[in-house]
């Protein structure tokens, strides 16, 4: 087999030129024909007993020539790209030049390589500080939502059902006196006020009495995930079962004592806010790292093959498609659901598949030029951090050589992001200045005047 290789016009784009002996592919149409003998039914023959000439003459010569390909190609190519020390970075664009029994296969693959980033400046840059405090409104709200999950449901019977409230319906919907599907529920639970239902709905509950029944008039919004009922009124009848309202526990020391390990509301307090300032502390080194990279970014040069953005953009897809599994559904099902198409889809994705991309690169190319490599007991602690979180063995996890190569990438990009935070000069945000705060001043009394 000798393989050729010539850039194209375009950058970082290579072509390479296949030719595999006559041999090789001979012998590639026999194990084909092997696998699939038994398939094959020909007149005067037991089926699967027909010799391969006779099965040739019988369905044409080319029969096998694409089985072939697919059986013999893969491994040629990985091992010329391999050979070649080629980072490909997109799928081959294949084009068969010859492919006939007795002959040297010859095909071409176009492929998109790794392209180089122009690296900028990535130690002593400059960046303002992010800061986030805790304020008292922080811990109140919290203490309002560790309430609201420790409220009790009431019923209420004495009276008309007000917003806050949860109404046990039945609901049966209609477009033009016609029950549409999804339109239907029996004892559904709705808390008025969630905005949960077509706007105007819950509304209308309002007011409603227990075993009323009431026709609700609604129009559904016109980018309605559901193209047949988008713009279309509507008309619901309902019947109210029931009136249920949260009673929320008083927040006191009693209170601290039922929903923690503490015994006073003080206690409580100070727990919030130490758990909240280490959230800051982890969102603003965060939004730090990330800055950082977007500065150096912004200072360096690189030319992302469409190809590459293509290949990454199936992967997001895959990813997606893989998550939505577990609910039950698949990428196209959702999109269907939300009003959209695949095409929507990767056109939304371009751009952060770039961004992705341009990230990778970035890490990549601090990490070369800084000459940062993974070490093991980082390694082993990743492999132990991720055999506790799935429960697996770790050693089970280090036979895996491709969750090896990713935990060292990704050991290497904490190291790369950490060495350029800690040799960035961080200054205090600059406050505003004295005429933009008059000027926007100034900007609102013209605005309340008018």
């Amino acid at each position: 087999m000798s393989v050729k290789v010539e850039k194209t016009e375009n950058k970082n784009e290579v072509k390479l030129e296949f030719t595999v002996e006559s041999n090789i592919f001979d012998e590639g149409i026999k194990k084909v024909f092997n696998k699939n003998a038994k398939y094959f039914n020909i007149p005067g023959f037991r089926k699967g007993k027909a010799p391969i000439n006779i099965v040739e003459r019988y369905y044409g010569s080319e029969i096998f020539y694409e089985d072939t390909f697919n059986e013999i190609v893969p491994s040629i190519y990985d091992e010329a790209i391999k050979e070649k020390k080629l980072d490909v970075v997109s799928k081959p664009q294949i084009d068969i030049v010859q492919m006939e029994k007795g002959k040297d296969l010859i095909f071409t693959a176009i492929v998109s390589t790794k392209p180089e980033m122009k690296l900028g400046k990535y130690k002593g840059i400059t960046l303002e500080k992010i800061e986030y405090k805790v304020t008292n409104k922080d811990i109140e709200n919290e203490l309002n939502s560790m309430a609201e999950r420790n409220s009790r449901i009431v019923s209420i019977t004495d009276k008309a059902i007000e917003k806050g409230n949860i109404a046990v319906i039945d609901f049966v919907g209609t477009v033009d006196g016609v029950e549409f599907e999804g339109g239907k529920a029996e004892n559904h639970e709705l808390e008025l006020g969630s905005n949960t239902f077509i706007p105007g709905f819950e509304d209308q509950v309002v007011g409603m009495k227990i075993d009323e029944v009431k026709d609700i008039n609604v129009k559904f919004p016109d980018d309605y995930f559901s193209k047949e009922l988008a713009g279309k009124d509507a008309v619901f009848k309902v019947t109210l079962h029931e009136i249920k309202k949260k009673e929320l526990p008083k927040i006191d020391d009693e209170f601290a004592k039922d929903v923690s390990e503490f015994d006073t509301l003080k206690e409580l307090k100070e727990d919030i806010k130490t758990k909240k300032e280490k959230q800051n502390e982890d969102k603003a080194k965060s939004e730090l790292e990330e800055k950082a990279l977007k500065t150096i970014l912004d200072n360096s040069e690189v030319d992302i093959p469409g190809p590459m953005v293509e290949l990454e953009i199936d992967n997001m897809q895959e990813d997606m498609n893989r998550r939505l599994s577990y609910q039950g559904i698949n990428l196209e099902q959702y999109l269907n659901m939300i009003g959209k198409t695949l095409t929507d889809f990767r056109k939304e994705n371009e751009e952060p598949a770039k961004d992705s991309i341009k990230y990778r690169l970035l890490l990549e190319a601090i990490c070369n030029d800084a000459k940062i490599e993974a070490k093991e007991e980082d390694i082993s602690a990743k492999i132990t951090e991720l055999a506790t979180a799935y429960g697996k063995k770790e050693e089970e996890l280090k036979q895996n050589n491709d969750l090896i190569e990713r935990i060292k990438e990704a050991v290497k990009s904490e190291m790369a992001i950490k060495l350029v935070i800690d040799n960035a000069k961080i200054v205090d945000k600059k406050p505003e200045a004295k005429e933009n705060k008059e000027t926007k001043k100034e900007t609102t009394k013209k605005s309340a005047k008018k």
